[in-house]
C-alpha cells in the first residue's frame, strides 16, 4: 500500500473536524471518533498488492467503548486460538488482525466476558493484548507491559501511558508476563492491577480474568487508584482541561 504523507493528511482531518465540528459531543465521556482508512480499489481479483487505492476519512461522534462504561472489565483468557505470531501482521491496523479474533470473541461473549486476552502464539503462555486495547499489569514495585515484538500494535495510548508512569517516577518494564504470573500475583496480593489502554477506550480498568474454566479477580474486582489516576490524566489532556506538556494535542 502507497504512504501517504502525513502533514497533508493531518490537515485533511483538520478541516473534516471544521466541516463536521457540530457532531462533536460535548458530555463527559463522549468524542468525536476519528478513523483514517484505505482500501483496494482495484477492479480485478487476485492473490497480489492492489494497483489502486481509495484513502479516506470518517469521523463520527461516539460514547464510552463499553458498555460498563469505567468500571471493571471481565476478560477471557484464550488458550484455544491466537490473534497474531511473530513474523505476521499482528503490529499492523489491518483488518486480518479483526478476522483472527471474532470467533474467540464470540466465545468470551458467550461466557458473559466483554472481550478475550490473548495469549502467545507460540507457548499459549504470556499475555499479549485484547482484540482492541494494549494490556498493562501493576505489579508491587513495577508496571509491565507486552514488548513491541511484533505480534502487538504500537499502541499510542500504550505510549503515553509509558511515558506519563515514568513521569510520576514508577519503574515500568516493557517485557513479557504470564498468565500464571498474573494468576499467582492474584492469589499473593503481588498483581495489583490490570488495565487496558486504547484509542476508544481510553483506559479500561479489568477486574476479572477467565482462564480454562476458572475465575481469578483482580484488586477485589475493584478499579485500582493508578488506573484510575492514569484515566483521569489522559482524558483531561485531552479536553483541554489539564497543560499538555508532551505536545500531543492539536489544535483545530
Amino acid at each position: 500500500m502507497p504512504e501517504v504523507d502525513v502533514d497533508f493528511v493531518l490537515e485533511c482531518m483538520r478541516e473534516l473536524v471544521r466541516i463536521e465540528e457540530d457532531w462533536i459531543p460535548e458530555l463527559p465521556g463522549t468524542s468525536l471518533y476519528i478513523r483514517p482508512t484505505m482500501i483496494a480499489t482495484e477492479p480485478k481479483l487476485g492473490v497480489r498488492a492492489a494497483l489502486e487505492y481509495l484513502f479516506y476519512i470518517i469521523v463520527g461522534p461516539v460514547g464510552p467503548y463499553f458498555p460498563e462504561g469505567f468500571n471493571p472489565l471481565k476478560l477471557m483468557v484464550s488458550d484455544k486460538y491466537v490473534r497474531a505470531v511473530r513474523g505476521g501482521v499482528g503490529f499492523s491496523k489491518t483488518m486480518g488482525n479483526y478476522a483472527a479474533s471474532l470467533l474467540g470473541g464470540k466465545d468470551a461473549s458467550d461466557a458473559g466476558c466483554s472481550q478475550v486476552l490473548w495469549l502467545d502464539a507460540i507457548e499459549r503462555k504470556y499475555i499479549e493484548e485484547t482484540s482492541t486495547m494494549n494490556v498493562f499489569v501493576k505489579f508491587e514495585s513495577e508496571l509491565a507491559t507486552q514488548p513491541l515484538d511484533g505480534t502487538i500494535l504500537p499502541g499510542i495510548t500504550r505510549d503515553s501511558v509509558i511515558r506519563i508512569a515514568k513521569d510520576w517516577n514508577l519503574v515500568v518494564n516493557e517485557r513479557r508476563v504470564s498468565i500464571n504470573e498474573i494468576i499467582e500475583g492474584t492469589k499473593s496480593g503481588k498483581t495489583k492491577e490490570v488495565f487496558g489502554a486504547g484509542t476508544a477506550a481510553i483506559i479500561a480498568p479489568i477486574g476479572e480474568l477467565v482462564y480454562q474454566g476458572k475465575s481469578y479477580v483482580v484488586a477485589g474486582g475493584k478499579t485500582g487508584d493508578l488506573t484510575r489516576k492514569l484515566y483521569e490524566e489522559l482524558s483531561a489532556v485531552q479536553c483541554g482541561e489539564r497543560k499538555d506538556k508532551y505536545g500531543w494535542v492539536v489544535s483545530i
